[in-house]
């Protein structure tokens, strides 16, 4: 690596001030699991790196109402919490499914969402469940749905001064028929070849309202915003799943790389649509 200074601040605002002294020359850093790779392979090469470890009051999980987690808490303490289990299974069960222990004991919520890689496991459930993120500069808060934070590869609305403070997910109004699933290549702990989220509001054997994401088929997570017109009022049918599975090919983007050509990825995402939706109402 190159030399750069480390800084510790203990509270969000002498994080921001931090960042509004050196802007583009600063980079945040929460568990550091992506960051440190970059740094080593030269991509970025941050004069300062403010540490974020040592700042009270973001590491916290709470679920009165809507559920809220501090952009500092691990993956493996999202995985594990009573409270994400009981009121949101399929936010536990994605946070357990990225990478390996050792990875979720370190990485943090808010971290792994400012780096944007849209192979990551969590933002197509968390766009499935109508998450918000929280984003805080010197100049003040500003919340957006989590879809709106991604720009492109590795990359965010966010501005060089402003840190991700907060995760929140609007508790449902019933229980909701939900589903993750992924298909991968290699080893448990490898990028997926495709991935998808699905969020079902079902009363009396119709859709009443849908969501459905997915990572790892464009330059960002995609909403599948056709797939979920053509469920809404609709009764659950294979017919009806395979008619929402057939409009993804046209909305996905994927790379062609050693997990598959981008034609065979447009399939696969398709197929893992209706998937996710037999999973979730099975």
């Amino acid at each position: 690596m190159i030399p750069f200074d480390l800084r510790f601040p203990t509270t969000v605002q002498e994080a921001l001030e931090l960042l509004d002294q050196y802007g583009e020359e600063a980079r945040p850093m929460a568990g550091g699991t992506a960051l440190v790779l970059l740094m080593q392979q030269r991509l970025v090469t941050p004069q300062v790196v403010v540490s974020l470890s040592r700042v009270d009051g973001l590491s916290s999980i709470s679920a009165n109402g809507s559920l809220r987690i501090g952009a500092l808490v691990n993956h493996r303490v999202v995985e594990e919490s009573p409270e994400v289990k009981a009121g949101w299974p399929l936010l536990a069960e994605t946070y357990h499914r990225v990478a390996t222990v050792r990875i979720r004991n370190v990485a943090t919520v808010g971290g792994g969402l400012a780096h944007a890689d849209p192979n990551q496991d969590p933002p197509a459930t968390l766009i499935a469940l109508n998450a918000t993120v929280t984003a805080a500069s010197s100049g003040g808060k500003r919340e957006m749905p989590i879809e709106d934070l991604f720009k492109g590869y590795y990359e965010t609305c966010l501005t060089p001064d402003e840190l991700i403070t907060e995760l929140t997910v609007p508790r449902p109004v019933r229980p909701l028929k939900t589903a993750y699933i992924k298909f991968l290549p290699r080893t448990a702990d490898d990028y997926a070849t495709v991935a998808v989220a699905v969020a079902l509001d079902v009363a009396d054997g119709r859709c009443v309202d849908a969501r459905i994401a997915l990572n790892a088929a464009g330059s960002t997570p995609i909403r599948a915003r056709d797939a979920e017109n053509v469920l809404r009022g609709q009764p659950l049918s294979d017919e009806v799943f395979r008619a929402a599975a057939a409009t993804v090919p046209a909305i996905v983007d994927p790379v062609s790389d050693h997990r598959g050509s981008a034609n065979y990825k447009s399939r696969m995402a398709e197929v893992f649509v209706r998937r996710a939706l037999e999973k979730a109402t099975a």
